[in-house]
């Protein structure tokens, strides 16, 4: 193989830290223009009169389309890998951006958010993949490094909603296509790296499938850590959708403080889910997973009942502490769950989508008819559910995988 292709295996080795950095990048682009959806909710609600059961719909249209197709695209390109997927999901995501910035209703609001749904779909899978074939065995730095991307262009969506399209309006939004058409050159590239790893791979055996634990248990593991996902996102998006209404409603602010406010929610977050990979690689992703389910439970409590400034206090550690066990339950899964990459991680980014979607318009159904502050009376109290972390076992060591 090395005389079929010199200097191949140098060149990779080389590469794998830039790879790391062109996905993590184009998981910020890819983030930034789907944050932006979220971010226009109070404009969007002025523009069309929207309640808060649309404003739901909205972010369920976009997250569970993602939800349904990551863990079918994750199937299929576990067994036919596709490098150049990368940038066809980044084209489908700025489609749905041109078209969100000019919408003239809400069905065609829905419209853009399914686009934007479709590219998350297909970027995400194929993107992790990458990330862990980049990695060189440190897996967590490698998931953290990649979702910390996805993490900062969350928290910068909102300051572009503040500082660029609410001052210049809807219409606006297009302008960040050039952003999409940026992601979609650096993907290419990937995308070739991806190729080439392949054919200097090719003649190597095929990753063991074999379980590490019997049956049962895998799946009862398997099972826990899409109820902790499912409980963390709920959560989080119970702040990403709403949190904006929320301390308009409860103290007053403007619209452009209140999303600043959601930026330092989303900056903790960022710095949160960096923090988790290179702990989890250091004490195990089943330790970091202890420590952000369980030790957010005390400040979730709290949050509903502070003023502005530890409302602002609350909400950082929150976001920190939280955000940190993402990276952590994918590769725990990757490991519980050897030689599926694609799948698990459209399983675990699709569900993470999906369950916020899904809480997010039962969140607004609630907001309706009894208030925004007894929606976060209510979340409050999800991540007592982090209880069921004492179930999940540890994992023996293994291979590379």
């Amino acid at each position: 193989m090395v005389a079929a292709f010199p200097g191949t295996r140098s060149r990779f080795e080389k590469t794998t830290t830039s790879i790391l950095l062109a996905v993590s990048f184009c998981h910020l682009l890819n983030d930034v223009m789907q944050s932006l959806l979220a971010s226009l909710y109070p404009l969007f609600k002025a523009n069309y009169a929207l309640d808060f059961v649309q404003i739901g719909l909205l972010t369920m249209t976009f997250q569970v389309t993602a939800s349904l197709l990551q863990p079918v695209v994750g199937m299929v390109t576990d067994r036919w890998p596709m490098p150049y997927s990368l940038p066809a999901g980044m084209a489908c995501t700025c489609a749905g951006l041109i078209l969100l910035g000019n919408a003239h209703s809400f069905a065609m609001l829905l419209v853009a958010a399914s686009l934007i749904g479709f590219g998350s779909a297909i970027f995400h899978p194929e993107a992790s993949r990458v990330a862990r074939l980049a990695s060189g065995g440190r897996h967590g730095l490698a998931q953290s490094l990649f979702q910390v991307g996805g993490n900062m262009g969350s928290a910068i969506g909102p300051l572009l909603a503040a500082f660029v399209v609410l001052p210049f309006g809807q219409g606006s939004v297009a302008w960040f296509s050039a952003i999409a058409m940026l992601g979609m050159i650096v993907l290419g590239w990937v995308g070739a790296w991806y190729a080439g790893h392949r054919r200097q791979n090719a003649s190597r055996p095929a990753v063991s499938r074999a379980l590490p634990l019997p049956q049962g248990r895998v799946a009862l593991a398997f099972l826990i850590l899409v109820l902790l996902t499912a409980t963390k996102n709920v959560y989080m998006a119970s702040i990403s959708s709403y949190f904006t209404f929320y301390v308009i409603d409860q103290f007053q602010l403007g619209m452009r403080d209140a999303q600043l406010m959601l930026f330092l929610f989303l900056a903790a977050a960022a710095a949160g889910t960096f923090l988790g990979g290179p702990i989890g690689d250091r004490f195990g992703a089943r330790f970091v997973i202890w420590f952000s389910i369980l030790g957010v439970i005390p400040f979730a409590l709290l949050l509903p009942y502070a003023n502005l400034f530890w409302t602002g206090v609350l909400s950082v550690v929150i976001g920190l502490i939280f955000a940190s066990a993402f990276s952590a339950i994918v590769v725990f899964a990757q490991e519980l769950v050897p030689g599926r990459v694609g799948l698990i991680a459209g399983v675990f980014f699709g569900f993470a989508f999906g369950a916020g979607g899904l809480g997010a318009a039962l969140l607004g159904n609630f907001a309706d008819t009894h208030g925004i502050a007894f929606v976060y009376r209510v979340c409050s109290y999800l991540p007592l559910l982090g209880l069921l972390t004492i179930l999940l076992p540890r994992l023996p060591q293994r291979g590379e995988s």
